[in-house]
């Protein structure tokens, strides 16, 4: 039966050597000995890791490969055609880029260019239409490109777009017409004649606040026909055909004003593959 708190209580002592210990000396020595194991192992991990890297050369820096030699471009899988090319033509023609190289590379930066001189806004004048065609032509192809092409950009095609009879735009309006090269490709190159598709991105209308001819952006495919001259690539014939086109941005349109800078301000370009 429980002691009530009134009667004596009876405390029994035992020798010193006796007495229980609160904390046994094994356990206290047990998180120690943890610590140890875990620095042990984390410097054989170490120590293993420095001598499977031994020996291994130096990553390349970028663009260059192990031997320090230029590395060459290559495209993600499924991506196409790496970037790739020499320098534009230094020289120029009547504005355009002339003196291509007699190599398939140099068919393709011609193509191009003559596409980007087919797409411009002079193409609409005759007098600047002449002078491109005559520039960029084989002289055996020069008349009938010339009579197809006055034909395609006079008449009904500059009234189409707002402009007049000599191809100008009316005041205070400005007519845009830019072609821009996405990329090239040959098409059965040959050292006398070839092909080349040059894929397209082009900007048509007119900029300005009572347009309307609004600024439109399309995507089409230009085939080119060049001959070999003896001294650079020249146009025998073309085709068009549209697309193909990428799916539109979720973007919002420029105003007429920065149209309009746009296009005053930023100049086109000459191209190589």
């Amino acid at each position: 039966m429980p002691l009530s708190d009134d009667q004596p209580h009876t405390r029994t002592r035992l020798p010193v050597g006796e007495q229980p210990s609160s904390q046994p000396n094994g356990r206290q020595s047990r998180p120690l000995r943890t610590l140890v194991t875990v620095l042990v192992v984390v410097a054989l991990l170490v120590v293993a890791i420095s001598i499977a890297n031994r020996g291994k050369p130096d990553p390349a820096p970028a663009g260059r490969s192990a031997d320090g030699a230029a590395a060459t471009p290559t495209a993600p899988s499924g991506a196409g055609p790496a970037p790739s090319g020499d320098q534009p033509v230094s020289t120029t023609a009547n504005g355009i880029a002339a003196g291509f190289p007699h190599t398939e590379q140099g068919a393709q930066s011609a193509a191009a260019n003559y596409a980007v001189a087919i797409g411009s806004a002079e193409m609409f004048r005759t007098d600047s239409r002449h002078t491109i065609i005559a520039t960029i032509a084989d002289p055996s192809a020069a008349q009938a490109l010339q009579t197809r092409l006055d034909q395609g950009f006079g008449g009904d095609t500059a009234t189409r777009y707002g402009l007049d009879a000599q191809g100008r735009a009316p005041k205070g309006l400005t007519f845009v017409s830019r072609t821009v090269p996405v990329g090239a490709k040959s098409v059965g190159y040959g050292d006398s004649e070839t092909k080349v598709e040059v894929w397209c991105t082009g900007l048509t209308g007119l900029a300005g606040e009572r347009s309307v001819q609004p600024v439109t952006a399309n995507w089409y495919t230009l085939t080119l026909a060049l001959r070999w001259t003896g001294s650079d690539w020249k146009l025998t014939d073309y085709a068009s055909r549209q697309g193909p086109a990428p799916m539109p941005g979720d973007q919002q349109a420029a105003t007429a004003d920065e149209i309009t800078g746009a296009v005053q301000q930023f100049g086109g370009f000459r191209y190589a593959r």
